[in-house]
């Protein structure tokens, strides 16, 4: 069985986030790491390995050399290889680029299970995971809090609030769990340590057979025209307990927190 994990090298905290003259987001300029929604795609790849023979386990990224980071942190929690997507020509590139990108690196993996997580925390925007499955022909079970294969068939239940669906899909599919699917396990020591030696491949766009047009800020079907920086907001609640929760619940309400 050949699963796929897609990672994605973020900015490690919201508020450091700055952006280049291109009003693209500079991660060259602030510290970044395995996003937290993929680190539960690779626990239940990990997991899924340890229940099933013969499981081989690809962690895949495309961006900056910086990526790797995120490829090195898979491979200590139970990954046996990385992909490491790396061309200029990725700068810049929206949703339907990235689709296209990762799309062909899948292929030419080969797979039976695509792992993601729902959502990057940079952008947030949720569809890649349906884009990539579209790209390669294949079932996609979005959010996913539970997970479960037998045989070539995949099992999942996915809570929306109101009610839990039962989701089952063939063999091969693309998945994104939340962050109900299982809580990440800290690698040890001489996992982390034999990270460092296991193969990390680096394939360009003319490995994958797509041309530099196709992907990047020019091609992008989207535009960023202005950026603005949020000042912090703070106030003091001095009521009662009980008034004071209603007026905090009002106020996340208002801003679309809750």
């Amino acid at each position: 069985m050949k699963i796929v994990v897609l990672t994605k090298h973020v900015p490690q905290a919201i508020g450091e986030v700055s952006f280049a003259q291109d009003l693209t987001v500079d991660r060259a300029a602030v510290r970044c790491r395995l996003q937290d929604a993929d680190e539960y795609a690779v626990e239940q790849a990990a997991r899924i390995a340890c229940r099933r023979l013969d499981v081989q386990v690809t962690a895949l990224t495309m961006g900056l050399p910086g990526a790797s980071a995120a490829l090195r942190t898979a491979l200590a929690r139970g990954a046996d290889e990385g992909v490491h997507v790396l061309d200029d020509a990725l700068h810049g590139s929206d949703a339907p680029a990235t689709s296209l990108v990762l799309a062909a690196a899948c292929r030419r993996l080969g797979f039976d299970l695509v792992l993601c997580g729902t959502a990057s925390t940079d952008s947030a925007m949720s569809v890649v995971p349906a884009m990539l499955a579209e790209r390669l022909g294949v079932p996609a079970l979005c959010s996913c809090d539970t997970l479960r294969t037998d045989e070539d068939m995949l099992h999942a239940t996915r809570d929306d609030g109101d009610t839990i669906e039962d989701l089952t899909a063939a063999m091969p599919a693309v998945v994104s769990v939340t962050d109900r699917s299982g809580e990440p396990r800290y690698p040890r020591f001489e996992a982390i340590a034999d990270a460092r030696q296991k193969l990390v491949r680096t394939w360009s766009l003319a490995d994958l057979g797509i041309e530099r047009t196709e992907v990047g800020l020019t091609a992008a079907a989207t535009k960023v025209v202005r950026t603005t920086r949020t000042e912090a907001y703070t106030t003091t609640v001095t009521e009662d307990p009980a008034t004071a929760a209603i007026r905090i619940a009002d106020f996340l309400t208002r801003r679309q927190f809750l």
